[in-house]
């Protein structure tokens, strides 16, 4: 198991859902929830004038989790997650593309893990790097740190969840944050702990048991888990319980999204269908050199998924 506090879907997950539903207006003024405000450390201007979306009644927006216990001072660290969001206001369609984070990549002229990009560059670089490995016009993002990721589901009570196979996996070194995972296999509600570590796990302490596919397995978790998370939140007795989350996450969340998309998202929220979301995953192969082990991913096959789930967004 790697030593990094691997927080991976859950809290990007947790920013997005709450987009999904919508800020209140006012709660958002209340809490001093300014979507358009960007870290300055991230040297990223704020910019007044609102990117034009590209598609009416729609938003394609960048979505990373950081591993740092506060999103205003992550400058500097790598992205545990980063997926491309799209969500159709009028049909309540979404599409997800989840990109790994060690896929091999441009990055200033030189390859390099895309979730480097962040750590030598914040958000702006991140942004940069995405746009030019996929060719695709990206303006929007959010950007969340772990601290949001237990009391989110502790306060929807849970998430339901089939898990694969009994998950067991103790951190013996003192010096990453502690671990100590024991789930059960089955059909069970995870509470904000159990849900952390069954995003974290990779494999049991005796090595025999674990993702085929590592850090790609975990991804297809992460996409099961998400669905599973936005059709319990979006349950009439959950959907009332976010308002009150919003002063406790605001500190956690960065994003560029405007006011006036985010309302749009809320009056569309009863319209998704999680069942037909469509999720994938960068299409590729493990490449180990001496640099490090990394995700090569298949030109032409990235070019053609991209193409399919966000051609109206590709960049001339």
């Amino acid at each position: 198991m790697k030593k990094k506090f691997l927080l991976s879907f859950i809290i990007s997950m947790t920013a997005f859902t709450l987009i999904l539903i919508g800020f209140n207006k006012t709660n958002i003024v209340k809490n001093n929830f300014v979507p358009s405000e960007v870290n300055a450390k991230d040297n990223i201007e704020v910019e007044e004038v609102v990117p034009e979306q590209k598609v009416k009644n729609e938003i394609l927006f960048l979505l990373l989790g950081v591993d740092a216990a506060d999103v205003k001072e992550s400058k500097g660290t790598r992205t545990d997650t980063i997926m491309l969001f799209k969500m159709n206001f009028d049909t309540g369609a979404i599409n997800l593309l989840s990109i790994p984070r060690d896929t091999r990549v441009l990055i200033n002229g030189n390859m390099d893990k895309i979730n480097h990009a962040h750590s030598n560059g914040g958000v702006k670089l991140t942004m940069k790097t995405i746009r030019e490995f996929l060719n695709i016009d990206v303006d929007y993002f959010v950007k969340v740190d772990y601290e949001i990721v237990k009391n989110m589901v502790d306060a929807i009570g849970g998430v339901e969840i089939d898990v694969p196979q009994k998950m067991e996996y103790i951190e013996y070194d003192p010096s990453v944050p502690p671990l100590n995972i024991n789930i059960k296999k089955g059909l069970q509600v995870l509470d904000g702990k159990n849900a952390h570590d069954f995003l974290r796990w990779r494999t049991n302490n005796d090595m025999t048991r674990g993702y085929k596919m590592g850090d790609i397995g975990r991804i297809q978790a992460q996409q099961y888990f998400m669905k599973e998370l936005i059709k319990q939140t979006l349950k009439p007795k959950n959907i009332i319980k976010l308002p009150k989350l919003i002063e406790a996450y605001s500190q956690n969340i960065e994003t560029n999204i405007p006011l006036s998309v985010i309302a749009k998202g809320a009056l569309s929220a009863k319209k998704i269908d999680v069942e037909n979301m469509k999720t994938a995953t960068i299409p590729g192969e493990f490449l180990n050199l001496q640099t490090g082990s990394y995700w090569q991913y298949y030109k032409n096959d990235t070019k053609s998924l991209v193409e399919e789930m966000f051609g109206e967004y590709l960049i001339d």
